[in-house]
């Protein structure tokens, strides 16, 4: 094997520890560490000393234990066998995890055997190099991605597994509306992690749940989930009929309003009152009747004319005059008593007096 001269990084970003294949180096050699990276040097399985970003030469001061080594003299330059790895401190996301098998409890909110499956990402950065070269990568080349999860496997699908189906069993959270708690419950996975990670020199940054896998097609889940729905789609109907009858109840009362507005206006207009509107209604009543002939009621009717006033009045009188057959200049004939009856009606709106009121009840005119 040739003796290097110049040692660096030569992995890719979806690598943690990367191995440099040589492993015979002269002193003066030049290792050149990037940024975000860790270079740890070994000699004769022995971890000497690591270094940071920037371009180091290798030489006895900088590596105490070499002085010990026997020169060989080739051209003032002294070879010696050694090992260099590389450490990405980078944070690394995008890393998927998968439970493996479903994940069997009994369903806290409806009381049924569940089993579901959940799979998502995480983040996971370097912190103690030396430590995940040591315990983990050992005499390996190269720990990558894919490997570290595999290391991680075992452990966590039983991690996982447990803790959630503790979480949702302890907070009492649907099967049906899970997928609005995977923050929650990926936020309490991460800190269930965190000390796994941390034993091999690992920081967990992300553990994110984006997915629940739910037991679809399974009979008695699908029994449930047709009752839950269904709850909330009658509740959720009864609502919308309650708005509609509001709705329709505060628009015919605005009708209401809008007609009334629309009659008082019309009375403004044509000159008359609602006391003489319908004092009007009563006679064209009386004078459709056909006890409207009877002297008794006309002279009823001709009273409450007398009431109406004016030139509404004057008209009112004559209607029910042809009405009935009558002129209105005609005397009625009447004897005393219905002159008396006929003299106590309010002038005003056509109110018939009862005893000895001074004003009249209806409309606040004063008795004549």
């Amino acid at each position: 094997m040739s003796i290097t001269d110049v040692i660096k990084y030569e992995g890719n970003n979806q690598t943690f520890i990367w191995k440099h294949p040589s492993e015979d180096f002269n002193t003066g050699s030049q290792l050149i560490v990037h940024e975000t990276q860790e270079a740890i040097f070994f000699l004769n399985g022995q971890a000497l000393d690591s270094f940071g970003p920037g371009r180091h030469e290798l030489e006895t001061q900088n590596l105490p234990l070499l002085n010990g080594i026997s020169k060989i003299t080739t051209g003032g330059v002294s070879p010696f066998h050694s090992e260099v790895y590389f450490v990405n401190l980078i944070e690394q996301m995008g890393i998927r995890w998968g439970t493996n098998s479903k994940i069997q409890f009994m369903e806290p909110t409806c009381g049924f055997p569940l089993s579901l499956g959940a799979s998502g990402e995480m983040a996971l950065a370097v912190k103690e190099p030396r430590r995940l070269l040591l315990k983990l990568v050992g005499t390996e080349a190269l720990l990558s991605q894919d490997k570290l999860i595999s290391y991680f496997k075992a452990f966590l699908q039983t991690r996982i597994k447990a803790h959630l189906a503790q979480v949702i069993t302890e907070q009492k959270l649907s099967i049906f509306e899970l997928d609005a708690h995977l923050e929650e419950l990926s936020d309490s996975l991460k800190n269930k992690l965190l000390p796994d990670f941390a034993a091999y020199g690992l920081s967990l940054t992300q553990m994110l749940v984006t997915a629940i896998v739910k037991p679809e097609g399974d009979p008695v889940y699908e029994k449930f989930k047709d009752l839950h729905f269904k709850q909330y789609a009658d509740v959720r109907e009864a609502q919308i009929k309650q708005q509609v009858s509001i709705i329709e109840q505060e628009t015919a009362a605005q009708r209401t309003v809008i007609s009334a507005k629309a009659r008082a206006e019309k009375r403004q207009i044509e000159g008359y009152t609602y006391q003489q509107e319908r004092s009007f209604d009563v006679a064209e009543k009386m004078a459709q009747n056909e006890a409207t002939g009877e002297y008794a009621n006309m002279g009823i009717g001709l009273g409450v004319m007398a009431g109406v006033g004016g030139t509404m009045g004057s008209v009112m009188t004559d209607a029910l005059s042809q009405a009935t057959g009558t002129s209105a200049t005609q005397p009625i004939p009447t004897d005393t008593n219905s002159q008396q009856s006929a003299a106590k009606f309010c002038s005003e709106c056509g109110y018939r007096f009862s005893g000895t009121e001074k004003f009249c009840p209806e409309c606040g005119a004063r008795r004549s």
